[in-house]
């Protein structure tokens, strides 16, 4: 065990030094007759075996009395000076930024509200990475810039799920009877994704990939660039980039795309986005034939993660608890000493 400020320590010594010189001293000091009457009979009283058994016994509690005090203005200089243990550890920090993508037209609903459930226990494992989130429709609508506030995050994604659920547990003839929330969280996962959706249509899945792909910081060089890229693949419309052309995108920003398709995806749309992220690094994953959406999520983490900076660090983990108790227990023996005593 180390001290971290040793003069608090010095002071400390020297005060509690200082204390039994004084003590010392007085004690030893004899007081001179000054005038006044004497008691009779005072020196035959000190030769009765009860007063000298009592007058051991008060001196004995005295000085430990004392020494309790001196020993609690050690303590808590001790506290003060800060005592700590010191060790070497790897420092490990991941330098990432991940944004999902999801698509939330209501086909891939299922797959959604699944797949944000198990990305909270991955936001919860984060070590200095960012997450960010994309949703669209028509638009893509960047609604959680990258951050590394994971509570913020983790808010986010329970949000999403709940404006999901209950698209889909309540019906349109009573939509409006539930309440507010219901409208709330209608308006919340749809205002911005629908724009244009009259001219455009929608599940425009190029124009998703690609905003997601543009939302990085250029200026994070180190970091990798992760998308977790959730569709059915089923464009309904007229996109600005195709899904091959928003792959070249993230090819030129450096950007991996790890893709997850709902399990009613035609072959054509599998395949078209199955070529479309692997193309970037990626790795396509099928709902029906993952297992569970836990293994999606876990086979993501694993292959995205980047570990770009490892060093060894000395870490102190100060050690106050053995001092602070040592002072409690002397304190209250010199309060039960001084009340035996009764000083």
């Amino acid at each position: 065990m180390a001290i971290k400020y040793h003069i608090v320590l010095y002071a400390g010594l020297a005060i509690a030094l200082f204390m039994l010189v004084f003590v010392f001293v007085k004690y030893k000091k004899t007081k001179k007759y000054a005038g006044g009457k004497k008691i009779a009979g005072l020196i035959c009283q000190e030769d009765e075996a009860y007063f000298r058994k009592r007058k051991i016994l008060y001196k004995t509690g005295l000085t430990a009395t004392l020494i309790c005090c001196v020993l609690v203005v050690v303590s808590a200089f001790l506290l003060m000076a800060k005592p700590y243990t010191s060790r070497r550890m790897q420092d490990e920090k991941y330098c990432r930024d991940i944004i999902l993508c999801i698509d939330i037209s209501t086909s891939v609903d299922y797959l959604n509200e699944n797949l944000l459930d198990k990305l909270k226990k991955t936001v919860d494992e984060l070590q200095g990475e960012r997450f960010g989130i994309v949703i669209f429709n028509t638009s893509p609508v960047l609604l959680t810039p990258l951050t590394d506030d994971y509570e913020y995050v983790k808010d986010q994604l329970d949000l999403i799920a709940q404006c999901l659920k209950s698209r889909n547990e309540v019906n349109l003839d009573d939509a409006f009877s539930s309440g507010y929330d219901w409208i709330y969280y209608q308006a919340y996962i749809s205002s911005g994704t629908l724009i244009g959706n009259e001219q455009r249509g929608s599940s425009l899945i190029g124009d998703g990939l690609a905003a997601a792909a543009i939302d990085f910081s250029d200026a994070d060089k180190e970091r990798t660039k992760v998308v977790i890229f959730s569709t059915d693949n089923d464009i309904q419309g007229t996109p600005v980039a195709t899904l091959d052309e928003a792959a070249d995108i993230c090819v030129s920003n450096n950007v991996t795309v790890y893709g997850v398709g709902t399990k009613e995806m035609t072959p054509e749309n599998k395949e078209s986005m199955k070529n479309a992220v692997e193309k970037t690094g990626g790795k396509f994953y099928l709902e029906e034939e993952s297992g569970s959406f836990g293994e999606i999520v876990s086979s993501i983490e694993k292959l995205s993660k980047n570990l770009v900076k490892v060093r060894m660090v000395d870490v102190e983990t100060p050690e106050l608890l053995y001092p602070f108790v040592l002072m409690l227990v002397l304190f209250a023996g010199m309060l039960g000493l001084g009340r035996w005593l009764k000083l």
